[in-house]
C-alpha cells in the first residue's frame, strides 16, 4: 500500500493515467461484473477528445436498474464496444 497518495493507497500521488493503472471508472465496471452484476450502453455520443458512453448498471438478472454513470476514459469506450472482451 503506498502512503504517496492519501485519498487513493493504490494511485501515487502526482501521476497521470498513462496506461499504468486502470482509470477508476473501468474499475467500477470491472468491480460490478465481478459481483455478478450486468451492464448495458444506455447512450453513445461524439466529444472533441473522442468518445464518451453511459452505462445502466443493472442486478445480475438484468430486471432492475441500480446505478447510472457516463465516461469517456477510452479504454472504458473500448471494453464497452467488445473490442478488449
Amino acid at each position: 500500500m503506498s502512503a504517496d497518495n492519501p485519498e487513493n493507497p493504490d494511485i501515487p500521488e502526482n501521476t497521470e493515467n498513462t496506461g499504468n493503472t486502470e482509470h477508476p471508472d473501468l474499475k467500477r465496471l470491472r468491480r460490478w461484473e465481478e459481483s455478478g452484476g450486468t451492464w448495458v450502453v444506455a447512450a453513445r455520443r461524439a466529444t472533441p477528445s473522442g468518445e464518451a458512453v453511459t452505462l445502466s448498471l443493472m442486478t445480475c438478472d438484468g430486471g432492475e436498474e441500480m446505478d447510472v454513470f457516463s465516461s469517456s476514459d477510452p479504454r472504458l469506450v473500448e471494453y464497452v464496444s467488445g473490442d478488449a472482451r
